[in-house]
């Protein structure tokens, strides 16, 4: 099955006043909303559209600050924090979808679709966590760290935060090898990590103001935490995990399981960081038996 969206043509939603870029496929059926994580864009669901497009109405967003939605300079009129994403969904939800939708994240959009839901439980049919960041370096898990990662996180930071230390950082972690390198780490099979992925991570990076907001979110080791957000989230909500990823031990990914709200926790056996891209013949298979469950069990209602 073709599952290429070159054919489609990326929308735009003014938000607070910027420019958000999104993508939409699908006339029927429940409305699916893809929140991708950091550094990414809508294009890491490439390979997802088109397939829950069959059966759903979905639509996969641009966080402000990646993509091609609007990067402006953190301070007074902007903070780049899960809270303000999560405000920026909801009100994607409303304004464009016109309905409650599915909410599905990888990463830090996990975390993004979570805050969404909880702030705005009205516009949340059920919530799935694909690799959910544990954001391991936030100021409340660094204990739980070794010393040397305890010690050299905060370390970094400040060193980046001198701003031509910091662009010169970005600009080298920006380049086409460094990312490829940095996606091989993540991607359990090479094979996945072809030149149209760097290419899709490394565009959006030459925009104006890219630098600023990769070195406001490095500095971001405040806001929620998943084990915040499940204990209050007013949806089911489903995890899937890719066993390989180096950056979100499954382990730790299994004790996510343990809150009510978590129906399933699946277990993706040799897949990396980002198993919507790396394996999206197991991630597009169970969403949408999900998806169907869900929505036959809230029509039954």
């Amino acid at each position: 099955m073709k599952t290429s969206t070159t054919a489609l043509t990326a929308q735009t939603w003014m938000w607070q006043g910027f420019p958000i870029c999104y993508q939409t496929q699908g006339t029927a059926g429940p409305a699916v909303v893809l929140v991708h994580g950091f550094g990414a864009s809508w294009w890491h669901w490439r390979k997802n559209i088109p397939v829950l497009a069959e059966t759903c109405r979905v639509y996969a967003i641009d966080l402000l600050g990646f993509g091609g939605s609007a990067k402006p300079q953190p301070g007074e009129e902007i903070a780049y924090t899960l809270e303000m994403w999560g405000q920026q969904v909801a009100d994607f939800c409303r304004e464009v979808v016109g309905e409650p939708a599915f909410l599905v994240g990888n990463s830090i959009g996990s975390i993004v679709a979570m805050q969404a839901a909880v702030s705005s439980p009205d516009i949340a049919l059920g919530v799935a966590l694909i690799n959910c960041s544990l954001r391991l370096l936030h100021d409340r898990k660094r204990e739980t760290l070794p010393w040397t990662r305890r010690v050299g996180a905060p370390l970094l930071q400040r060193i980046l935060s001198i701003k031509p230390i910091g662009q010169f950082f970005f600009n080298q972690v920006a380049k086409p090898k460094t990312v490829r390198k940095i996606l091989l780490q993540a991607y359990a099979n090479a094979d996945t990590v072809t030149d149209e992925l760097v290419d899709i991570l490394t565009a959006p990076a030459k925009d104006p103001g890219a630098v600023a907001v990769f070195l406001a979110f490095t500095s971001y080791s405040t806001g929620p935490l998943p084990e915040d957000l499940l204990p209050i989230l007013p949806c089911p909500a489903i995890i899937l995990w890719g066993t390989a990823d180096p950056w979100e031990p499954v382990h730790l990914g299994r004790e996510l399981a343990n809150y009510p709200s978590v129906e399933k926790f699946i277990p993706l056996e040799g897949v990396g960081h980002c198993p919507q891209d790396e394996a999206p013949e197991l991630v597009n298979g169970i969403l949408q038996d999900w998806i169907g469950e869900r929505s036959q069990i809230l029509r039954s209602n």
